[in-house]
């Protein structure tokens, strides 16, 4: 069997490089691989396409990623260099390699921090604060014509923010794709773009999403939960928690929980078998994984991270426990996300979730071409669901019982109509972060 056309192998030779060109050959290319690019995808590729910088607020799963490959293709077709550019290095090491495919490891270059390859490359891959440090040392100078920056929302972190509005200030030779799934009101991003770069900004939205998603509020205790998720062929679901530490005991606490089949259970050896958990560490997510669960997070050897995303990828596990980084677009196919709880500590203080936040992690229930929809559950909190249990044996017994009082520290409280008004608030308007400090860039 032939293998399939990359975008490589359509790059023009004969030197025709105009924008009606390259974006029949990417057509092709989308044909080639029976994709049907949605409305918001094919207005973007066109404005891109028109050399305008493009803003795209679209949801999870509607297709960002081709978005982002139509510019690179046209890019390295005219002999311009492109940046990518995500907050999260898993994510970037996924990039490339996906890129790598489709334009060769000789035009993608990586630079993470942690690992520099081909950094030269007309492509590149890095980490936010890579790209703005190179700003920063080079403004208008720098070798960097088309720019994608991928998880645009995080310009509103507190402690990274600045990582991304320092390239759109001192790029001005620059033209911009900002994506992500929860943008808010980008009329600001519009107008400033346009001055600085003098490119015609353009900002593509839809909130049709490819695969709907279901709500739900659980009162029952988390293995309950989970249990009945699997038992309604609700899985993978991806337990979302807000510290490692969490997301560990939870992936040892499911060791009770009988989540697989024996048949299950033989693959997942199988698959594992030879691949060398060799730190300390390494046997306990060896059991973990023999059981049908994943733990995801930052703090993980890199080799483990893959290793549960590949495993994923093949449907043989049925829990993820994770950090809410998951969400940050990593290529782990996911039914189900069930929130622990909905609050979090902030760096300063705990709060409940931001819509953002809420959306951003919601967005990666349902996987296009497998689900035809998604679930986002979310855990009453642990106190009331004792109290509730409490409560119906009492009734039973004819007695009196002391309620459970929520916790001191670390802990805001939600009830059902928190996760309502999260459900349907928009996301918060992004605001700027920047602050030039020693050690931020």
């Amino acid at each position: 069997m032939a293998s399939p056309t990359t975008l490589y192998d359509l790059l023009p030779r004969d030197g025709d490089c105009r924008s009606d060109h390259l974006l029949g050959r990417f057509l092709d290319y989308v044909a080639d691989r029976h994709l049907t690019l949605y409305p918001a995808q094919e207005e973007a590729v066109l404005e891109l396409y028109e050399g305008r910088n493009v803003i795209l607020n679209t949801p999870t799963g509607s297709g960002k990623s081709l978005v982002a490959a139509a510019l690179h293709f046209a890019s390295l077709a005219r002999g311009r260099r492109s940046v990518y550019t995500c907050p999260i290095k898993a994510l970037v090491n996924e990039k490339w390699l996906a890129l790598c495919r489709e334009f060769g490891p000789d035009n993608v270059g990586l630079s993470t921090g942690d690992a520099t390859v081909n950094r030269d490359a007309p492509i590149l891959c890095c980490t936010a604060e890579i790209l703005a440090n190179l700003a920063l040392r080079e403004g208008p100078d720098a070798d960097v014509d088309d720019v994608v920056m991928d998880e645009f929302h995080w310009y509103a972190d507190r402690d990274r923010g600045v990582a991304w509005q320092v390239p759109l200030l001192t790029l001005p030779q620059a033209r911009f794709l900002l994506m992500s799934a929860t943008l808010g009101d980008t009329t600001f991003f519009e107008e400033s773009l346009t001055r600085l770069t003098g490119r015609t900004t353009v900002a593509v939205k839809s909130e049709t999403r490819p695969v709907p998603l279901e709500y739900a509020y659980a009162e029952l205790t988390l293995a309950q939960t989970l249990e009945r998720l699997v038992g309604e062929g609700k899985a993978p679901v991806y337990v979302v928690h807000f510290t490692q530490l969490e997301a560990a005991q939870s992936a040892q606490d499911f060791t009770s929980l009988n989540v697989c089949t024996r048949d299950e259970k033989q693959a997942l050896a199988q698959a594992v078998e030879g691949f060398r958990f060799s730190s300390p560490y390494g046997p306990n997510i060896r059991t973990w994984l023999k059981q049908g669960i994943g733990l995801h997070h930052a703090g993980l050897l890199p080799k483990y991270r893959v290793l549960v995303e590949q495993l994923a990828q093949r449907g043989l596990l049925k829990i993820i426990c994770g950090t809410d980084t998951l969400g940050v677009g990593i290529n782990v196919p996911i039914r189900t996300v069930l929130f622990t709880r909905l609050c979090k500590f902030d760096g300063q203080k705990t709060v409940i979730l931001s819509a953002r936040d809420f959306h951003q992690i919601s967005g990666r229930a349902g996987r296009k071409g497998f689900d035809d929809r998604g679930w986002v559950v979310v855990q009453a909190p642990e106190h009331v669901i004792e109290n509730l249990a409490l409560e119906k044996k009492a009734v039973e017994k004819g007695k009196k019982f002391v309620r459970r009082r929520p916790p001191e520290h670390n802990f805001v409280a939600w009830d059902r109509q928190t996760f309502t008004r999260l459900i349907h608030a928009p996301p918060e308007r992004l605001t700027s972060r920047f602050q030039v400090l020693h050690g931020c860039c």
